[in-house]
């Protein structure tokens, strides 16, 4: 039987707990008014820069990144109790997903339980043919056009909603594939086999590309000795410690994983289309048919060229079609600072909610992380703020060798060029993913380490997709 499928929602089988990675570190005592400084000087003023010259805020990681980090961070972790208004203990807050890479946002209970996600006992649904007559959108209720998918987060924009539609057709064509090789193609046969797949892209494309090298080969020592990522040493987890079940650590919801915020552009193209693919505002409250944003009617014509969004790990040079993502500083977009959500009214601020939040769930200060890993701290007068580079400390003498945990990954990422997270960041991300694998016991690390995808070791999120559009 499917795993998850027979549990009770509100059963500790099917939910988890959130927790703290340094649970003997003081928390930051900060002030609200100065935490909503730093984050109203976060936030930029984007200006465009001229056709066919280089942005110096671009990275050199494709733009896609961002929103298969935000697929993942939907897959994990979903925490609806947490307050802006009052202090709360992470240990007692419940994490409604799954801490456990197994695509619950997609497969959600399975097509015994929620049969209106499927076809049939194997298939997904797909939501209509849009007009390249190649792609689908999500399905949705024709009547709201609310997607009717394992979590309406992923409906949020319309690279989400995308992104979440090919994996309900990889999941479709590796069925068809198997079937047609006279391969075992019953649903939990497919569903391990795309969980596995979207386990190794996780741990072996996203990860390095967004932690810094010395922490990945730290926690991962095999890939010290070979390329093939063979699993000749077991990971090695400093920090991340589950006393019983996999927890998701505060540290890493609140704060490190919110790295991506960072790294999203204003706007983007959709497909190579000159009349309807783009460049859109990823959000756009006064007009949201002119923008990105999602739980709307969908726009037929904004299929996505995924080939504007991810290279393969075999190009030998950079594609200049492809879009990059921001690189990882202390500056965010400015559609940011107007979220068109409902829950965002009383503070539409991104950059503000997410330092309040880490204020109000006790975390740590970036600098005391450091010294519990053992990383050199960012120097005081090394932190700058937003997009003028404004110090940290003319903003509040406060922030003196005590800097928000959220900020302070981006500082210090920012610090050593912006391309990937520093060592805090890295660590607790790192530990994290590799932390949550470990202790899934259905997971590849752990059932079968040697595994690799049909697509060879190379496999990336470019070969993914290849797969999932039946190339």
């Amino acid at each position: 039987m499917m795993r998850g499928a027979d549990d009770p929602t509100r059963s500790r089988s099917f939910t988890g707990l959130f927790g703290r990675m340094f649970r003997n570190l003081p928390p930051a005592e900060l002030k609200e008014k100065h935490l909503m400084d730093l984050g109203a000087d976060m936030i930029s003023e984007e200006s465009s820069v001229p056709e066919g010259r280089d942005d110096p805020r671009d990275s050199k990681t494709p733009a896609g990144y961002t929103y298969l980090g935000q697929f993942i961070a939907h897959d994990i972790t979903f925490d609806p109790a947490s307050s802006l208004q009052r202090d709360s203990d992470p240990e007692a807050l419940e994490d409604y997903r799954t801490p456990r890479f197994d695509l619950d946002s997609i497969y959600d209970r399975g097509p015994a339980d929620q049969p209106y996600l499927y076809t049939d006992d194997v298939h997904l649904a797909l939501g209509r043919l849009l007009d390249n007559k190649k792609d689908h959108d999500v399905p949705r209720v024709p009547s709201t056009h609310r997607a009717i998918i394992g979590d309406p987060r992923n409906d949020e924009n319309v690279l989400i909603s995308q992104l979440h539609a090919m994996f309900l057709r990889f999941h479709n064509q590796l069925a068809d594939r198997r079937k047609a090789d006279d391969k075992k193609a019953d649903f939990t046969t497919v569903q391990r086999l795309v969980r596995w797949h979207y386990q190794w892209v996780a741990l072996y494309d996203f990860l390095p590309t967004i932690v810094d090298k010395d922490t990945y080969l730290d926690v991962l020592p095999h890939l010290a000795e070979n390329k093939r990522n063979l699993i000749t040493h077991p990971p090695k987890l400093r920090f991340y410690r589950a006393r019983e079940n996999a927890f998701m650590p505060i540290e890493f919801s609140a704060a490190a994983y919110r790295f991506g915020h960072s790294t999203v552009r204003r706007s983007y193209r959709v497909n190579t289309d000159e009349k309807s693919g783009g460049p859109f505002l990823i959000f756009f409250a006064e007009n949201p048919a002119l923008g990105l944003g999602g739980s709307q009617p969908f726009n037929a014509g904004w299929a996505v060229d995924w080939t504007l969004f991810f290279e393969p790990k075999s190009a030998k040079e950079a594609d200049r079609r492809v879009q990059r993502a921001r690189k990882i500083s202390t500056s965010l977009a400015d559609p940011l600072a107007n979220l068109p959500f409902k829950f965002a009214k009383e503070m539409p601020s991104l950059a503000q909610r997410n330092l309040i939040r880490g204020k109000r769930l006790n975390l740590p200060s970036g600098q005391a992380v450091a010294r519990a890993i053992g990383a050199n701290v960012v120097p005081d007068k090394e932190l700058t703020v937003g997009p003028k580079f404004r110090p940290l400390l003319d903003v509040s003498g406060e922030f003196a060798d005590n800097a928000p945990l959220w900020y302070y990954v981006l500082a210090e990422a920012q610090a050593l060029g912006g391309e990937r997270l520093g060592p805090v960041g890295s660590r607790i991300v790192m530990e994290t993913f590799v932390g949550l694998m470990m202790q899934d016991g259905h997971s590849f690390l752990r059932q079968d380490p040697l595994w690799s995808p049909e697509g060879g070791h190379d496999f990336d999120m470019a070969e993914f997709i290849r797969r999932a559009i039946g190339q």
